[in-house]
């Protein structure tokens, strides 16, 4: 090869490197411009000189050299809005604010089985760190809900008045509508211990940090929790903390999906994580709407909620129930009635039955499964049919019977109620330790249907 050859092919050679230290250069993000804290009102950081986008991270130097971590939840002109996800204390005027571009992410892996962790993914049950690898988006992208596969087989819950009245789907989105004080976290700990799911998630989103100890040793137990992942975010936990516990849970409970296993999912509650973003909106200037609530609250709900459920063709399922307290046993509560629209179905509990010493105290005239006629037999749908036909009847009657009113021969439909209401009674309760699956509960109804010759 010629001289003048070489230096053209080394002149060649030149240029494009230089093109490719070029193209890298402008892949390369820019280093974040820091800031300064200009105001703080309530849990609300006003930042002003850097940038950042919503749901960046940010560290805020405190006094004594400390590093305040705040994420971006939104902005006015030149201004960041922050929310603290710990304790606030050593803050001061015009502390430094430096970004960490990039939204957080969720660790996962099989070693998260049998793990007690926070908000953050940090161990809360003293057993060491985490050494999973894998790790994802805390809030995950949508499915197309076109690719989802649907809802076709039933889930046993080991809990027999669902199993055979309220059946629920693998897959399916169920809402538990409580009150406080009726039994609702007692039968979360039945269904996380005998429900037929390869991985069970539970999310304990704003609850009292003592039900966190007694939900994790009495009520899931060892047996449960050798196969859950338990995120606990306490009352006393920011707001910001309370909703990465709930976007936590379920990115785990999608990670598991995709590996194909069957993944129950509990959260408790989901009225918890509207009244987290409630506090959020409010703080940073949002109007509130209806009893307080901004509009944020009724979009965020969706968000959380659909990310549940079937997955795509050769990937597993995520069943949910989801907790909403109902504050003076009100089902019209704003937060419970979205909740109804946007779920499969609901179960509620009654105060008035739980008072009774009647447990489960399952409301069966007031619960629904929206996809039970999808699932099981047409006998089952029609014995459950006629159990609720038969107890709507007596609940009607209840006073009249009461009282001795009513004469027997009047009317066959109450004389047929009167004459199984202790068997129904009966079938309804069922003990804590008490595992019923899904075939016996099947058998137990129709045997009691039978029975009575109800129509």
């Amino acid at each position: 090869m010629s001289a003048t050859a070489q230096r053209v092919s080394r002149a060649t050679r030149w240029s494009e490197q230089l093109k490719l230290l070029a193209q890298r250069a402008e892949r390369v993000p820019p280093p974040p411009v820091e800031g300064v804290l200009t105001r703080m009102v309530g849990l609300t950081l006003e930042a002003a000189g850097c940038q950042a986008a919503v749901g960046d991270r940010c560290e805020i130097l405190a006094s004594g050299g400390a590093a305040i971590e705040a994420e971006v939840v939104g902005f006015s002109g030149d201004r960041l809005y922050l929310m603290p996800t710990g304790d606030i204390h050593g803050l001061k005027p015009n502390a430094r604010v430096v970004p960490r571009l990039g939204a957080e992410m969720a660790v996962v892996g099989e070693q998260l089985l049998g793990r007690v962790i926070d908000g953050a993914g940090a161990p809360l049950d003293g057993l060491g760190p985490l050494r999973c690898e894998d790790r994802i988006r805390l809030i995950g992208a949508p499915i197309n809900p076109l690719a989802r596969r649907p809802i076709e087989e039933p889930l046993d819950v080991g809990v027999r008045a669902i199993n055979a009245l309220l059946t629920v789907g693998r897959g399916q989105r169920i809402g538990l509508f409580a009150g406080s004080g009726v039994g609702k976290s007692v039968l979360l700990g039945m269904m996380a211990r005998y429900t037929s799911a390869d991985v069970i998630v539970v999310g304990l989103i704003g609850e009292r940090g003592r039900e966190v100890k007694e939900f994790v040793e009495r009520i899931l137990g060892p047996e449960g929790l050798r196969r859950a992942v338990v995120v606990a975010t306490p009352a006393d936990n920011p707001p910001l903390m309370r909703l990465h516990g709930a976007w936590r849970a379920t990115a785990i409970a999608e990670y598991f999906r995709d590996q194909g296993k069957s993944v129950l999912l509990i959260m408790d509650s989901l009225t918890r994580f509207a009244q987290a973003q409630r506090e959020i909106g409010l703080a940073i200037g949002e109007a509130p709407a209806t009893k307080g609530y901004p509009p944020s609250v009724f979009a965020r709900l969706p968000h959380l909620v659909e990310r549940a459920g079937t997955g795509a063709t050769g990937r597993g399922s995520i069943t949910a129930f989801y907790t909403v307290l109902t504050e003076g046993d009100d089902q019209q509560d704003p937060i419970a009635d979205a909740a109804r629209a946007i779920l499969d179905g609901h179960i509620v509990l009654s105060r008035r039955i739980a008072e009774s010493g009647h447990y489960p105290a399952i409301d069966v005239e007031a619960s629904v499964s929206r996809v039970m006629h999808d699932i099981v037999s047409q006998e089952q749908m029609a014995a459950a049919r006629r159990f609720k036909q038969v107890l709507s009847t007596y609940q009607q009657n209840r006073d009249l019977i009461a009282i001795g009113a009513y004469q027997r021969g009047s009317d066959p439909r109450i004389d047929a109620s009167i004459a199984l209401w202790p068997n129904m009674q009966q079938f309804l309760q069922q003990d804590l330790h008490e595992r019923v699956d899904f075939e016996s509960s099947v058998a137990a109804l129709r045997a009691l249907m039978d029975e009575g010759g109800a129509a």
